[in-house]
C-alpha cells in the first residue's frame, strides 16, 4: 500500500522543522525572547500534538506523559532541554507513523474518538492541521533564530526533488 499523499506532506514539513534547528546548541534551544517561546519548547510542542492525535486518540496509548502539561497549548511557558524534547519527538513520530502508514482516502473521511465522543475534525483534516501547525512553528523557529542572531539559516523551502508521490 502507498503512503497517502497528504502523510507525506506532513513527514516533508516534519523535515523541515528538523532543518530549521539543525546545529541549535542546547543553550540557546532555552533562551526565550519574550514573547515567544523557546525553540525547545517548539519541538515538544509538535511532537505533543502528534501524540495526541496520532498516538492518544488513534491508537489508545500514551508514550510521553506529561507532555502536554509541559509544552501543552495554554499551558505556562516551559524551557524544556533539547534532547528530551528531540527524544520524545522521535519517539512519537515514529509511533505516529505506525498508523498514518495505514491511511486511506476512504479513512480521512472518518472520525476519532476522544473521551468517548467523536472528534468535530475528520481524520484528513486534522492531518492537514498538523502538517500547517508544523508551518507555523518552522516561522516562529526562523524568526527566534533571527533574534539569537543565528546566521546562515534556511532561506526557503528544502529540497522538495526527493518527495515523492
Amino acid at each position: 500500500m502507498s503512503v497517502h499523499p497528504l502523510v507525506t506532506g506532513l513527514r516533508f514539513a516534519r523535515s523541515e522543522l528538523v532543518r530549521c534547528l539543525e546545529g541549535v546548541s542546547a543553550e540557546d534551544s532555552q533562551r526565550r525572547p519574550l514573547p515567544m517561546n523557546c525553540l525547545s519548547w517548539m519541538v515538544g510542542h509538535m511532537a505533543s500534538h502528534e501524540q495526541r492525535c496520532w498516538v492518544i486518540a488513534a491508537q489508545g496509548r500514551t508514550l510521553v506523559p506529561g507532555l502536554e502539561d509541559l509544552v501543552g497549548y495554554g499551558k505556562p511557558a516551559s524551557t524544556p532541554p533539547l534532547e528530551e524534547m528531540w527524544a520524545a519527538w522521535r519517539t512519537i513520530t515514529q509511533a505516529a507513523d505506525e498508523y498514518l502508514d495505514t491511511l486511506t482516502a476512504e479513512v480521512l473521511q472518518q472520525h476519532l474518538q476522544w473521551e468517548g465522543e467523536p472528534v468535530e475534525e475528520n481524520i484528513g483534516t486534522m492531518l492537514l492541521r498538523n502538517t500547517y501547525h508544523y508551518w507555523f512553528h518552522i516561522g516562529e523557529a526562523h524568526a527566534v533564530r533571527q533574534m539569537l542572531g543565528h546566521g546562515n539559516l534556511p532561506d526557503f523551502v528544502g529540497d522538495l526533488s526527493a518527495v515523492r508521490f
